[in-house]
C-alpha cells in the first residue's frame, strides 16, 4: 500500500515552478555580505580606537618626528600605501572568512609590555614598534591568524613608518655622509673638475669650497627609496627572490641617486652661483631622483626576470 507523502503547499509551489522538491535543512535565502562586513569593521574600528587612546602620546611623537625631521617625512605616507596594497588585495582577502583568534590578545598584551618598557627606561623607540605589535595583534584579533598571514608583508611594511633609533641613526649616518663625499669627488674628477679632500669639506678647483652636511647625507632619500622598493616589490608579480633584491637594491639605488645630486649641485657651483645651486640641491634634485629612482629599480627587475629562464615543460625538439 503506497502512501501519499504530506507537502506543505510551499514546497508544492516550489516543485511546480521549479520541477524540484526543496533540500531539507537549506536556506532558501542568503544573506548578503554587507551585515557581515560591516560587523567585522565595526569590531575593527572599536579595537583600533582603543588602541589609538592608548598610543595617542606615541602617535603624537610621530607626527611631530614626521613634521620636523625630513629625513623620516616619507613615514606619514605608510599607512596610507599599507591601505592601498590591502584594497588591491581586496579580491583575494575576501575569499577568507575572518575567525577571531584569542592569541591576538596576547599580542596586545606584548605590545603594552613592550610601550611599559619604553616609558619606564626611556626608550621612545619601544613605544613606536609597540605601536605597530599592537595593530598586528588587533588584525590577529579581529580577523584571525590565516588572515592576518596574508597580511604579513603588509604588517611588517608598517615598520617603516617609525624613524630609526637614535643610535642606528648615528651609526649608519657617518657611512653614508662619507660614502656620498667620496663618490662626489670620485665622479668630478672624472669630469675633469680638480677636487681637494678636506674630511667631508670639496674645494672645488682649489678656489670653491663645498660641504657635505649631515643633511645631504642621503638618509632622507633612502628611507624614501626603501619605502618606495617595498611597495614596487610587493606590487609587481615576480618570485620571492626578486622581491628581495629589489627591497636590498634601494640602498645602493639611494647613494647612487644621492651622489649624482651632489655632483650636479657642485658643477652649478662653478657655472651659475650659488643660490641656485642651492634651490637645486633642496628642490628640483629631490623630485627628479624619485623618477630615476623608480626607473632603476624597474631596469634592476627587468635584469633579475632575464637571469633565470624557467624551462618549458612539455616542449618537442626541433
Amino acid at each position: 500500500m503506497i502512501r501519499r507523502s504530506k507537502e506543505p503547499n510551499s514546497s508544492r509551489k516550489i516543485r511546480r515552478a521549479t520541477g524540484k522538491a526543496p533540500r531539507r535543512g537549506t536556506a532558501q535565502s542568503t544573506p548578503g555580505r554587507g551585515s557581515g562586513t560591516a560587523y567585522w569593521l565595526a569590531c575593527l574600528s572599536a579595537v583600533l580606537a582603543s588602541i589609538v587612546w592608548c598610543f595617542w602620546y606615541t602617535i603624537d611623537g610621530l607626527a611631530r618626528d614626521w613634521k620636523n625631521d625630513p629625513n623620516y617625512s616619507v613615514g606619514q605616507l605608510v599607512p596610507f600605501a599599507a591601505l592601498y596594497l590591502v584594497w588591491i588585495d581586496r579580491n583575494k582577502l575576501r575569499q577568507t572568512i575572518p575567525v577571531p583568534c584569542w592569541w591576538g590578545v596576547g599580542v596586545i598584551l606584548c605590545a603594552m609590555a613592550a610601550r611599559f618598557f619604553g616609558l619606564f627606561f626611556l626608550y621612545e623607540s619601544a613605544e613606536r614598534y609597540a605601536l605597530v605589535i599592537a595593530i598586528v595583534g588587533t588584525v590577529v584579533l579581529v580577523f584571525g591568524t590565516k588572515l592576518a598571514w596574508q597580511l604579513r608583508w603588509i604588517l611588517v611594511f608598517l615598520f617603516l613608518m617609525v624613524p630609526l633609533p637614535g643610535r642606528v641613526h648615528n651609526t649608519i649616518s657617518g657611512p653614508l655622509q662619507d660614502a656620498a663625499t667620496s663618490g662626489a669627488v670620485f665622479s668630478l674628477e672624472l669630469l675633469g673638475v680638480e677636487v681637494t679632500r678636506e674630511g667631508n669639506i670639496m674645494l672645488l678647483n682649489d678656489e670653491l669650497p663645498v660641504a657635505v652636511a649631515e643633511a645631504c647625507s642621503g638618509l632622507r632619500m633612502l628611507t624614501a627609496f626603501i619605502v618606495v622598493a617595498a611597495v614596487f616589490a610587493y606590487v609587481v608579480k615576480c618570485p620571492m627572490w626578486q622581491k628581495t633584491t629589489l627591497v636590498l637594491s634601494s640602498i645602493p639605488v639611494a647613494i647612487l641617486c644621492n651622489v649624482t645630486r651632489l655632483v650636479a649641485t657642485c658643477l652649478l657651483f662653478l657655472v651659475v652661483d650659488e643660490e641656485t645651486a642651492q634651490t637645486f640641491f633642496h628642490d628640483f634634485a629631490g623630485f627628479v631622483m624619485i623618477p630615476l629612482a623608480i626607473a632603476m629599480l624597474v631596469g634592476i627587475c627587468f635584469v633579475c626576470s632575464r637571469l633565470i629562464v624557467e624551462p618549458v615543460i612539455g616542449g618537442s625538439d626541433a
